[in-house]
């Protein structure tokens, strides 16, 4: 299986209160990175002790659970194809960051993780697989497991290829600065103030004026770089998210 799932947190509420009508066209659903997007970015993390959440995310995430959101980490996990670690310590801290976010009054209803790499993998982890991101395995597994209402959905990342993932999944997605995220979105508006990133269009929303560090509005750049709003955090994501769902 290319996909795994671990049965964690308790479920999402029921959103019929927060988006009226929407009973029996499945679950909204948030997508999360996780490295880099709700905890510190730490070269190849798999031990507990190395896991610090980064400022505003258990905020961010008790605010979706709050609102009936289902809240969902989609993550790469090539250490396991490199031997590194191993997948049950993928699973142990999973548990772990649920036990620190529960502590702050949230938690993640699901985890799911690709231990593939196609070229640095080790043994039966060596594999072109369909579940390393930016494929859509691990957003497909989510769907069987609770079917996504993929018009409010989201997905929220820190590099390109989390973005391109929930573009291809048919979600709204959000760069966020943390991690790569403001690298990569300050590399973005060079290209567009230089007028070489054919990509972006005269009728995107990325300006040349857009600051690096400041939230904005943005819609679909391009299949390369996917973004309908750059957000400086989590916490800013899930306030804009929040907005356009009250809308």
């Amino acid at each position: 299986m290319c996909e795994r799932w671990e049965a964690l947190g308790q479920a999402g509420e029921d959103v019929s209160a927060v988006i009226p009508g929407r009973e029996g066209h499945g679950c909204p659903t948030v997508f999360l990175d996780r490295d880099g997007t709700i905890n510190e970015e730490v070269n190849y993390l798999h031990r507990p002790e190395d896991l610090h959440l980064l400022p505003g995310a258990a905020e961010a995430i008790r605010l979706w659970n709050e609102a009936g959101f289902r809240v969902v980490v989609v993550t790469n996990q090539a250490g396991v194809a490199r031997g590194y670690y191993s997948e049950a310590d993928v699973e142990a801290l999973h548990q772990y960051m649920n036990q620190v976010l529960g502590e702050k009054g949230a938690h993640i209803d699901g985890f799911y993780y690709c231990p593939h790499h196609p070229e640095h993998g080790i043994g039966a982890y060596r594999v072109q697989c369909h579940c390393r991101k930016p494929e859509t395995g691990m957003f497909e597994a989510a769907d069987r497991d609770c079917p996504v209402d993929r018009e409010h959905s989201y997905m929220v990342g820190d590099k390109w290829l989390d973005t391109q993932a929930g573009a291809r999944f048919g979600l709204r997605t959000v760069l966020v600065g943390t991690g790569y995220g403001a690298g990569l979105y300050e590399e973005l508006l060079e290209q567009k103030a230089a007028g070489s990133d054919s990509a972006a269009g005269s009728d995107s929303a990325v300006g040349a004026d857009s600051a690096v560090g400041s939230d904005s509005a943005v819609g679909s750049v391009s299949a390369e770089h996917p973004m309908d709003f750059y957000a400086g955090n989590l916490l800013a994501a899930a306030r804009w998210i929040l907005d356009r769902e009250r809308k």
